[in-house]
């Protein structure tokens, strides 16, 4: 049997992905101006919560529907936990609180390449997914920040609750991942006959050109590795950032295994369960939890897991459950 990773090497999205991470690699002057990284972030999202929102229309919420948004979420409060636990024996109270936050929570653009997975796969899934993924990204802020505050010794500190609650449930991916998801439930089948060919022809031309960005991205963040501001070595970021997914990924299985989630749907949970945020939860940490260290967090996520997930984890967590179903 060929190497996990090479069944999802003949990916156009995956293979743009490798193409920026060279261009990083061997010190290129390629650059994707971020104006337009951001345009085709926003696409991204619209698009799947679109998509999502139109699935939902044409079937109705069911038993496995509310069994699934159960494990995400279940998922979304136990990860940050389990996290921060662990990570706290070496590190101080902020970083561990800060690095539970970031893999509590979910990678949106790991989620939308997974769902270009399944599709060309011929893998069904539920839209009903795309509101887990909104709902999955402010839970695990909330619990870090609340675990920071339980165990810091010294003076008492204050959270700002009110702006640490507007970046979590009301950050611009979570508005617009759940706003795109009630235009597409509300227009249904008739609207999206009438943008079929900009969410669908477009999607995986865009999000190659996303992953193209990506990769450039990640290899600079995973260049941290070598640096003194990690403040911890390098081998032991790499090792987390390849652990912490895999047992994460390990536990949605096994849930999704016992509720008897569908394949497709079970892939989706699994992935956001394993993935981790470089987007919502740095911005909500600058805000309430300036004292964690950043290279620590972001070079772990985008730099190592972030990879990982795509080129590994992705078809890795495919075979596992269509073995174990």
């Amino acid at each position: 049997m060929e190497p996990v990773f090479l069944s999802n090497l003949t990916s156009p999205p995956l293979l743009f992905f490798i193409l920026g991470a060279l261009a990083t690699l061997l010190r290129t002057d390629l650059e994707i101006p971020e104006a337009v990284a951001k345009l085709l972030s926003v696409y991204l999202l619209m698009a799947i919560g679109f998509k999502g929102g139109v699935a939902l229309s044409e079937n109705a919420f069911s038993w496995d529907a509310y069994t699934g948004l159960f494990i995400a979420l279940f998922l979304s409060a136990l990860v940050p936990i389990l996290v921060f636990f662990v990570l706290r024996r070496s590190q101080s109270v902020e970083n561990a609180a800060a690095m539970a936050a970031t893999y509590g929570s979910i990678s949106a653009v790991t989620f939308v390449t997974c769902t270009s997975y399944l599709d060309v796969n011929e893998i069904d899934w539920s839209g009903y997914l795309v509101a887990a993924m909104a709902l999955m990204e402010s839970p695990a802020i909330i619990i870090g920040l609340l675990l920071c505050r339980i165990f810091s010794e010294g003076e008492d500190k204050r959270l700002p609750i009110k702006g640490l609650l507007r970046e979590a449930f009301l950050n611009g991916s979570v508005f617009l991942i759940l706003g795109s998801l009630c235009v597409g439930y509300i227009s249904g089948a008739a609207g999206k006959a009438q943008i079929d060919v900009f969410v669908n022809d477009l999607f995986v031309g865009v999000l190659c050109l996303f992953l193209l960005d990506m990769g450039i991205v990640a290899m600079r963040r995973l260049s941290d590795l070598g640096s003194d501001r990690a403040a911890v070595k390098p081998m032991q970021l790499l090792a987390w950032g390849i652990a912490i997914p895999i047992v994460n990924a390990a536990l949605a299985i096994g849930l999704c295994l016992l509720f008897e989630i569908s394949l497709g749907d079970a892939i989706l949970i699994t992935v956001l369960s394993a993935s981790a945020s470089y987007i919502a939860v740095p911005a909500a940490l600058r805000l309430a939890l300036p004292q964690a260290n950043p290279s620590l967090y972001l070079t772990a996520s985008l730099g190592v897991t972030f990879p990982f997930n795509l080129l590994v984890g992705i078809p890795l967590y495919h075979r596992v459950l269509e073995a174990m179903s």
